[in-house]
């Protein structure tokens, strides 16, 4: 019996090393175990921020597409407007240079216009012969058909005029328009690139995460395995640990009953008890 509590003994003690040890051995798994995990968690918190960035690059490149779109249509209208303004410039040019072959250059709406109106005041205020009137009223007549067409002249002159004045207008606002739809487009160009940019990043967070998932998932085996280790060790401690509580009991109580009955034999003796005695009898009354 003696030889069998000592290997008891033997082993509660070698089990509680065994428990330290394995337990110092499970701290250390759970700590690279948890490394594995931040690691995990560190390469999803940057492939979610990417993915948040690339959601607004997105809406923003959409919209910027949509402008380029619009400012096209507008650039188109106003191309179109060059062109025709451009194009009734030439028809103007060309009806002006075939007027101006045909009148003096000198001559004038207004001087006409005052020498006709001087001749008119003459026949119609004066008494003149027939062959006076007659020569005056062919001149009235060749001052007037010269007038319409230096007035032809002139009112063309202020449309080629007006039109020379809109078409340097026009052909700024077209390459203003064109300018734009340039810088609009390489904003969109540059959210794109922004994008495929992000999207390399997640793809490289991606491969990153897979071997720290892999070493995750082992060393979350191993440490289960050393818990369940560690729990059936404990388990066996704990039942030496009880077995030696009893047994240390259970000891205490046959000495103090055999300290009792040498104490009773002395006093039926009338033997004296000694101070040992006495102080051994109080503690185990007590």
């Amino acid at each position: 019996m003696e030889q069998n509590i000592t290997q008891l003994r033997q082993e509660f003690a070698t089990k509680k090393r065994e428990l330290s040890t394995l337990r110092s051995k499970l701290n250390q798994q759970n700590k690279e175990k948890e490394e594995a995990y931040r690691a995990i968690r560190s390469s999803r918190d940057k492939v979610k921020a990417r993915t948040s960035q690339i959601k607004t690059l997105k809406e923003e490149r959409d919209q910027l597409t949509k402008d380029v779109r619009d400012l096209k249509k507008e650039r188109n209208k106003l191309n179109e407007a060059v062109k025709k303004e451009s194009s009734s410039k030439k028809e103007l040019d060309e009806k002006k240079k075939g007027l101006q072959g045909k009148i003096d250059s000198k001559e004038t709406p207004f001087m006409l216009k005052k020498q006709i109106d001087q001749l008119e005041v003459k026949l119609e205020t004066e008494a003149l012969q027939f062959n006076k009137e007659k020569e005056i009223r062919k001149t009235l007549h060749e001052l007037k058909s010269r007038y319409k067409k230096v007035a032809a002249v002139e009112e063309l002159w202020k449309e080629v005029k007006s039109n020379t004045s809109n078409l340097p207008q026009a052909r700024r606002d077209a390459q203003e328009s064109h300018k734009l739809v340039q810088e609009k487009a390489e904003q969109s160009q540059k959210k794109h690139e922004e994008m495929l940019a992000l999207y390399k990043q997640i793809k490289q967070c991606r491969d990153e995460e897979k071997p720290n998932a892999q070493k995750y998932v082992e060393l979350k085996k191993v440490y289960e395995a050393t818990q369940i280790e560690l729990s059936e060790l404990q388990k066996r401690v704990d039942e030496l640990s009880k077995l030696f509580k009893e047994d240390s009991e259970q000891s205490y109580k046959a000495k103090a009953k055999k300290k009792t009955d040498e104490v009773k034999e002395k006093m039926k003796k009338g033997k004296k008890l000694s101070t040992e005695d006495i102080l051994a009898f109080q503690a185990i009354r007590n």
